[in-house]
């Protein structure tokens, strides 16, 4: 199975870190582009394209540091910070629009109501996505 275009879609969790290792190591094999996204979610009462300095910091620090982790895996990948509604429904668009064969997300270990939940996104895009999906499961602590 080869991957040419590559989406990795981080929330600056621990997991991300191992996705993107996962995601070079993939791009190497194949030499395949790899495009990371970090979405900003608006609340509905703001403008679209409101500046949300404290989210916009920790969203681009977060993209910093997954582009560390790709340069010591000598890969290059292209990052970009996008801002929506809903942070599903994003990445599903920006599969689309760069026309990936891949969207590999880093999932952590989450409890709600004393059972494992992979919550709303992952999900969604799971259902949504116009290509395959991987789930890197972060080990439970």
């Amino acid at each position: 199975m080869e991957f040419h275009k590559i989406l990795v879609p981080i929330s600056g969790t621990i997991a991300d870190e191992e996705a993107m290792r996962l995601a070079c190591r993939l791009a190497k094999k194949d030499k395949a582009k790899i495009w990371v996204v970090c979405v900003i979610t608006v609340k509905r009462s703001l403008p679209l394209d409101a500046e949300i300095d404290s989210e916009i910091k920790k969203g681009e620090d977060t993209l910093d540091y997954i582009e560390r982790v790709a340069e010591e895996q000598d890969c290059e990948v292209e990052t970009d910070l996008l801002q929506a509604r809903e942070i599903a429904p994003a990445i599903i668009d920006e599969a689309v629009e760069r026309g990936v064969d891949l969207i590999l997300m880093g999932v952590t270990y989450k409890v709600r109501f004393g059972q494992f939940n992979l919550g709303d996104v992952v999900p969604y895009v799971l259902k949504n996505a116009p290509c395959r999906v991987m789930l890197y499961h972060q080990p439970i602590a």
